[in-house]
């Protein structure tokens, strides 16, 4: 596979619609097999619509990314100030100012060929910008492939948590990097 020459961005209004088909693609290839087709859904209905991303983008405390090739986008992240209120996610993450990694995901004809790579780059970039210590993120304990890439852009599991998916509940690491 060739290396995809991935330019990474700040979204606009324009791109609201484009953005949104992209997670609702990109979200359900994360999810292990145990989850249902509704709870997936849900979750895209109720965070990944185009109006969500449209209150994401005015949220002073989130930064959108998206990667792109050429006029197509192939990939978004987001990042979210803070730890929150989840204690297990509290007890993982020691160094703060922290950011969570909240979402990143790419479209499956862009894997392995650097999209992924140069999200996570301006992803970790933006945090410092941010002021952020360590970057953290839940990463579902069934996907393996996605651990395997935190772990080789310096993300460590730090503990566990659960992660509600529509009306269930999901197993994740806490995975932190400091910076």
């Amino acid at each position: 596979m060739t290396t995809v020459p991935v330019e990474v961005s700040t979204p606009g209004d324009a791109d609201l619609a484009e953005l949104a088909d992209v997670a609702a693609r990109t979200f359900p290839l994360a999810c292990p097999a145990s989850a249902t087709a509704d709870n997936i859904a849900a979750f895209i209905a109720e965070n990944l619509s185009r109006d969500r991303f449209g209150e994401y983008l005015t949220d002073p405390d989130r930064a959108v990314l998206v990667g792109r090739d050429g006029d197509r986008i192939v990939g978004y992240a987001i990042l979210i100030r803070g730890v929150g209120s989840d204690a297990d996610v509290q007890r993982a993450v020691t160094t703060e100012p922290a950011v969570e990694l909240s979402k990143m995901y790419v479209l499956p004809d862009a894997h392995g060929a650097g999209a992924s790579a140069a999200l996570m780059t301006a992803a970790l970039g933006r945090a410092r910008e941010l002021g952020a210590a360590a970057v953290w993120l839940g990463v579902n304990q069934n996907n393996q492939r996605a651990q395997r890439f935190y772990a080789k852009h310096g993300f460590g599991v730090a503990g566990t948590k659960t992660f509600r998916l529509g009306e269930g509940l999901e197993n994740d690491y806490v995975m932190v990097r400091t910076l």
